[in-house]
């Protein structure tokens, strides 16, 4: 881990000022400075414990993976840039096995106890962490339902256009994910083995349906048939 350096939190997340009422952004772009870290590839080990009133830390860029083993079974958690992660906040079941890894490099601001204090002038902006901790724990249902679709294909489609509701953009040529997911990657996060999610991701390329690109992956314009349901 690098040695941490200071910046506003408005700039780092821009989009936390969308939070905040105009006549406050100036002030809280001044008065919210916090310590920013680089991570680079590889396991991370952020410590065990935290000071009291410190929130963890805010993912700016790459992205993290929390994997956990429980029992004989194992899965991984994508963090991803808007993230709220509290590393020394762990579950207490004897029975599993957490570790961090970091998968793309990756910057975190830390909302140290003096940078909490200070966000409590804020409220609009406590609104929209929380509303960040929230998501991430809806996120973790929708990846337990992928789970349990029937179908690869449909699975690592399912898994897609998660994802790309929330970091996807549209394009003339369908909706890029700027993710640079590998095939293991892919693999840990459906259940499913390596080789096989491969043989998956090549009937979807040959399909247009999704395709490995230099910005990371190129879906079809809509939301497939299948996805949609009765909606």
């Amino acid at each position: 881990m690098s040695t941490p350096a200071r910046a506003s939190l408005l700039d780092l997340d821009p989009s936390l000022a969308a939070a905040l009422p105009a006549e406050q952004r100036e002030l809280a772009r001044t008065r919210l400075l916090a310590s920013t870290r680089r991570l680079e590839e590889g396991e991370w080990r952020p410590g065990c414990t935290a000071p009291p009133g410190h929130l963890g830390f805010l993912l700016i860029a790459g992205m993290v993976g929390r994997e956990l083993e429980v029992g004989r079974g194992q899965g991984l958690e994508l963090l991803l840039p808007g993230d709220v992660l509290r590393p020394a906040q762990e579950d207490s079941s004897s029975f599993s096995i957490a570790c961090w890894r970091v998968l793309q490099t990756a910057e975190l601001a830390e909302l140290d106890p003096s940078l909490a204090v200070r966000l409590g002038r804020f409220p609009h902006l406590v609104e929209a962490l929380m509303a960040r901790v929230m998501q991430r724990s809806r996120s973790l249902a929708a990846y337990a339902a992928i789970a349990s679709v029937r179908g690869l294909d449909e699975r690592l489609l399912t898994l897609f256009w998660h994802l790309a509701e929330r970091h996807g953009s549209f394009t003339a040529d369908g909706v890029v994910l700027p993710l640079p997911l590998t095939h293991q990657i892919l693999a840990e996060l459906v259940g499913a083995r390596r080789p096989s999610v491969s043989v998956s991701l090549g009937r979807l390329a040959r399909q247009g349906r999704a395709v490995r690109v230099e910005a990371g992956w190129l879906l079809e314009r809509q939301l497939p048939p299948e996805l949609a349901g009765d909606r």
